[in-house]
């Protein structure tokens, strides 16, 4: 899959920091890994043990994206980055959904490393690139599991035919399923370069361990 990926001027104006890294790899999916939920469970057992409810957003990843929002006038509050939500669960004691292995090793990267990820069945994306920019009013989104989602003012990918995902939830129509082959994943860096490099390695590993990740490649982007 070849794939262009360009920051808009809009996106950069408010996150001049950003920096993104995009993985691609074909994967053979399965609807479960007890292994992986092993290493969830563990990393869960540690953050509850280790973390507060307000401490979470303290985290320079998700501090970096939730002042993206403030700047873009979206309520990080009422429209919370995934990967904040996630850890506001752990801490709370709440079980985290488990929907297939894919899905699942993303949100992990995503609590560990507290970056927004997007995970996307790349067979589904229209066109040969995407942008990030700024939804619109009346924008159409469709967010997973959550049904139309007001992404005015939350950064978002789009492809040839629309939004595909936001920090806070990701489109239905290109969305990971157990049929999943051919794999994308973008890791939002809106704290910048530092860390970005530790969290490709790590996810990389992962899928190499997990989904028998084959042709894995990446680029930095910005």
């Amino acid at each position: 899959m070849k794939l262009t990926i360009t920051v808009s001027d809009e996106l950069k104006e408010v996150a001049p920091e950003f920096r993104g890294a995009a993985i691609i790899a074909q994967v053979q999916n399965s609807p479960f890994s007890e292994s992986l939920w092993t290493e969830i469970n563990r990393v869960s057992q540690e953050l509850k043990e280790e973390l507060t409810i307000p401490e979470i957003k303290n985290l320079s990843t998700i501090a970096a994206t939730r002042t993206v929002y403030k700047r873009c006038k979206k309520d990080p509050n009422r429209y919370r980055p995934a990967a904040e939500a996630l850890r506001r669960r752990i801490v709370k004691g709440e079980a985290l959904y488990q929907i297939d292995t894919l899905v699942d090793l993303v949100n992990l990267v995503s609590i560990v490393t507290g970056y927004s990820m997007g995970g996307f069945d790349a067979a589904q994306i229209k066109g040969s690139s995407l942008v990030l920019g700024i939804g619109k009013a009346d924008e159409v989104f469709h967010g997973i599991g959550r049904g139309p989602l007001n992404i005015e003012g939350l950064p978002v990918y789009r492809d040839k035919l629309g939004g595909i995902g936001t920090p806070t939830s990701d489109e239905e129509r290109t969305k990971m399923s157990v049929d999943t082959t051919e794999l994308l994943i973008l890791i939002n860096g809106y704290s910048g370069e530092e860390g970005l490099q530790e969290a490709v390695s790590y996810t990389i590993d992962l899928l190499e361990k997990y989904v028998d990740a084959q042709e894995v490649k990446y680029v930095l982007y910005s």
